[in-house]
């Protein structure tokens, strides 16, 4: 017979193998916050270091793949976020479908308060973002406010330790994904330049090769892999960015498992760290330099744009996430998790406001103009750093008050034993 929790062949139950991958992802998710740290601050030492040249000229350097007429040429930055990072939105996919199908989303009743959460964290930041920057080129920038950086959120999360209740990771987790989907849809609708047909048509039928293979019973991971070039080099060329292959290709994997073997499980165990620890870091290496010499930072918050950035992104976020939630639990949409009050939501909002890795890719498709994504780059910064420090100190004082009002109730408790026994 086998152990409780084990299916018939003595492999481990549906619901241990999620909570185990939910438990390593959030653990990757937090180490690889120190490396993303580690990487942006060595970014921005080595851009305004006497290199600092060096640093633009290597991201600018130009890099062919290819040949002849089926060459492709991109500088090693756009190499980076265009090849490295759809990689990390393949994660992404992974994540969004593993939650869709047997994660947090799969019950719409559970899902429902983290989800209008996402939805005021999104569209608040974005509105402030508009009527702060206003028309023209800065305007289009309003997609920079609505990314959540779960990597650094969690890391924050994580050096709280036991001070912020267990759920409350969840809750912020479920949040971020969606935050994620939106993101994409957002890439994939306004920050696309003008559609090539042929060349995005090319790209759905990859994908529905993938979907046949699929069907066909193709169990080998590997063989999808020119599938997925394919799809990845047709959607490059089609106006539609690039990395939106990538999620759609995570969405296609199967999440439940596949002749006994946990496919998405497995890609997602392979491959988070690799995204964790290297794509995402190079990312923050390549997209991190500003240069902050001869009063960058003061040119930057005498205009629109860093202002739209970090008001959006620390004030719009704690209010539209806490104004939804709000809402959702006077509608009885939801609820919170245990142990998981509003005070909590409003740090975690908060924290939802370090925008970082999504923030910074958003930035470089929207704008042109190189003052402009300098002065955007400033402001997510600020913001991220701002965002963490007011959301730790929310989630510190809600611990506090919490402890506070406990020490005051079994005083007075004790104090009414003493009285009768007297």
């Amino acid at each position: 017979m086998n152990a409780a929790g084990d299916d018939d062949a003595g492999q481990p139950s549906a619901g241990r193998r999620v909570a185990s991958s939910l438990v390593a992802f959030l653990r990757t998710e937090a180490a690889g916050g120190v490396v993303l740290v580690i990487a942006t601050c060595a970014a921005l030492v080595w851009a305004n270091s006497p290199w600092g040249s060096a640093y633009g000229d290597l991201w600018r350097r130009d890099l062919t793949v290819g040949f002849g007429q089926y060459a492709i040429s991109e500088g090693l930055g756009h190499w980076v976020n265009d090849g490295l990072m759809a990689v990390f939105f393949f994660v992404v996919g992974l994540e969004i479908k593993r939650e869709l199908v047997v994660g947090e989303l799969r019950d719409p009743r559970a899902a429902s308060l983290p989800v209008l959460a996402a939805l005021g964290g999104m569209v608040v930041p974005a509105a402030l973002f508009v009527g702060i920057a206003g028309g023209g080129e800065a305007g289009r920038g309003w997609g920079i406010a609505m990314a959540t950086d779960i990597a650094f959120v969690i890391g924050v999360l994580a050096l709280l330790g036991p001070r912020v209740p267990a759920g409350l990771k969840l809750f912020l987790l479920t949040l971020a994904i969606v935050d994620d989907l939106g993101a994409i849809t957002v890439i994939a609708a306004f920050y696309s330049d003008g559609i090539e047909g042929a060349w995005l048509a090319g790209a759905a039928a990859a994908l529905l090769l993938v979907v046949a293979a699929r069907r066909l019973g193709l169990r080998w991971p590997l063989a999808y892999v020119p599938l997925a070039l394919v799809a990845w080099v047709c959607a490059l060329e089609s106006g539609v960015h690039a990395t939106v292959a990538g999620v759609a290709l995570g969405l296609l994997t199967p999440a439940r498992p596949v002749k006994g073997r946990p496919v998405l499980e497995q890609l997602e165990h392979r491959l988070h760290p690799w995204s964790s620890f290297l794509i995402v870091p190079v990312f923050a290496l390549a997209n991190a330099g500003v240069d902050l010499g001869d009063g960058a930072v003061g040119s930057a918050l005498r205009g629109r744009a860093a202002w739209a950035v970090i008001i959006g992104l620390v004030v719009g976020k704690t209010l539209g996430i806490t104004a939804f939630t709000a809402l959702g639990l006077r509608l009885r949409v939801g609820r919170l998790p245990d142990g998981v009050r509003l005070g909590h939501v409003v740090g975690a909002g908060a924290l939802a406001g370090i925008g970082f890795t999504v923030s910074l890719f958003v930035a470089g498709l929207a704008f042109d103009s190189p003052p402009l994504v300098a002065d955007a780059k400033i402001g997510i910064l600020i913001a991220s750093l701002l965002a963490g420090i007011l959301g730790t100190l929310l989630l510190v004082g809600v611990r506090h008050r919490q402890a506070l009002t406990s020490s005051r109730w079994n005083a007075a408790v004790g104090l009414r034993s003493s009285s009768r026994a007297s």
